[in-house]
């Protein structure tokens, strides 16, 4: 039987099935039994992610990058784990969670609208999870000689969202040992995949590479599908961690975490792609595997797709907690689950799935750079200091400013993002006209540079000397030893 983690902790840290009763609410520093390398390993477990492998794949078969020229842009674009490191820094100090932080930057009722959005992101996520997850299991049992009807497909789709939600209910202690646990399996399914299809591989197609243009829609996707696309869930981790914690230890720990092994697995991705044309899709992968490595193969994918969508819906319960305080944290995680059960469903009966799956990756970005950097700005001008009992009020406190909303961010947030419109390729539905205009034939995308750029620069032109003010008339709370 589970117990609260108020009633079984041990060596610090709460036991693997405890329950995590906190959602938003502060940590007290007594509580903070986190350190670095469990963030290291966490992030790692996540990661080690059959998704990561398709996104290198893509690089060849979709935007006809060499492998060459895939390996450049995967290596650079992984440089931006760092962000995931730097919005991990403020969990400690604040104790709260990431959407909690967020009104300093926006105000308490301002802050709902980016929080609006991580959520959808977060739930969207989880779905292509559980659809990814649920069209494994339907392989796997026309493996073994049956055929899944409508029935079973509907019990694979329950017994996945009952699976899923487990770890989330639990809480922050047991998503981190959980994954911690399954990242060394994962690096030796990693290190058995790039043996078997080492015959498979053909570095030399395509032989002349792609345009600029290309290579800067592919850096775009690998931004934001990594170290970017992390940044909305970093603090939700790191809340557990000490104050007096070493800064760059933190930074260090989750940008490497995340960093080695989506690099390694996108290059692998790519590898495979020069001779698996059918790789951009975890059942196309099979292709490159021999016939005693499909079950394996599969299983380990489910297993990882669910320690992945792990941290999405543990992130989305408290972000729409961060809307609607009067819910619980458990209240939060039943809510997404079962959002997420039903769209599930609908996104595997869909004929139109990996249409609706890519559009939802290419428009994210979008709200995502501009959030990030005002974030970011907001916690170097304000030097990482925080009112946590200002950031959980509902009326009044240091964040209230012009009745819950402080508007220079959310203009910043509006701004950026039409900018970043301005020069996003998400073809077909959508290309902004910089982007169909500068590039080649396929065009370019930089719309992840605008956001980030545009989003933390007018925010620092509107609020630099109001937010330093209000971090230096921040009280720093005193280090607890030990």
């Amino acid at each position: 039987m589970a117990r609260t983690e108020a009633e079984v902790v041990v060596g610090g840290a709460p036991s693997l099935t405890s329950i995590e009763q906190r959602g938003i609410e502060h940590i007290p520093h007594d509580n903070r039994w986190g350190k670095p390398s469990g963030l290291f390993w966490m992030w790692a477990g996540a990661v080690w992610n059959v998704e990561f492998v398709i996104y290198g794949a893509l690089a060849v078969i979709a935007f006809g990058l060499s492998f060459a020229q895939a390996v450049l842009i995967i290596l650079v674009g992984n440089v931006f784990y760092i962000l995931t490191g730097l919005a991990s820094l403020q969990g400690p100090q604040a104790g709260t969670t990431a959407f909690a932080i967020s009104r300093a930057s926006f105000g308490p009722r301002g802050n709902k609208l980016p929080s609006f959005f991580n959520w959808v992101t977060q739930v969207g996520f989880e779905i292509e999870g559980i659809a990814l997850i649920v069209f494994a299991a339907i392989l796997l049992s026309l493996k073994a000689g049956f055929t899944a009807g409508i029935a079973a497909k509907v019990v694979f789709i329950v017994i996945a969202v009952a699976i899923q939600a487990v770890l989330p209910t639990l809480g922050h202690a047991a998503v981190l040992k959980v994954l911690r646990w399954l990242a060394i399996p994962f690096v030796i399914l990693f290190a058995v995949m790039a043996g078997l299809t080492t015959s498979k591989v053909n570095l030399h197609v395509p032989a002349h590479g792609a345009s600029w243009g290309a290579l800067m829609i592919f850096l775009a996707l690998v931004i934001s599908a990594g170290g970017l696309g992390w940044t909305e869930n970093g603090n939700d981790y790191s809340r557990y961690l000490p104050r007096k914690t070493d800064k760059k230890a933190i930074v260090l720990a989750v940008a490497l975490g995340g960093a080695i092994p989506s690099a390694l697995l996108e290059i692998l991705g790519a590898a495979i792609a020069t001779g698996v044309p059918g790789a951009t899709t975890p059942n196309g992968l099979v292709a490159g595997f021999p016939g005693w490595f499909i079950w394996p193969y599969l299983i380990f994918a489910i297993v990882q797709l669910f320690a992945i969508n792990t941290l999405d819906l543990y992130s989305s319960g408290v972000t729409l907690q961060s809307i609607f305080p009067r819910l619980k944290r458990l209240h939060c995680v039943a809510i997404d689950t079962v959002i997420c059960g039903g769209i599930a469903a609908y996104a595997v009966f869909s004929m139109h799935f990996y249409t609706l799956l890519s559009d939802f990756l290419l428009f994210i970005i979008l709200w995502l750079g501009p959030w990030c950097a005002i974030y970011l700005v907001d916690s170097w001008l304000r030097r990482n200091r925080y009112d946590h009992d200002a950031l959980l009020a509902e009326r009044g406190g240091r964040y209230w400013r012009n009745g819950g909303f402080h508007w220079p961010a959310i203009v910043a947030q509006v701004v950026g993002m039409g900018c970043a419109a301005l020069w996003l390729n998400a073809y077909s539905p959508y290309v902004g006209p910089l982007a169909s205009r500068i590039g080649g034939p396929i065009g370019s995308d930089f719309s992840v540079f605008i956001g980030l750029f545009v989003g933390g620069l007018l925010y620092y032109v509107l609020t630099a000397r109001q937010i330093r003010a209000e971090g230096e008339a921040t009280p720093v709370p005193a280090q607890v030893s030990g």
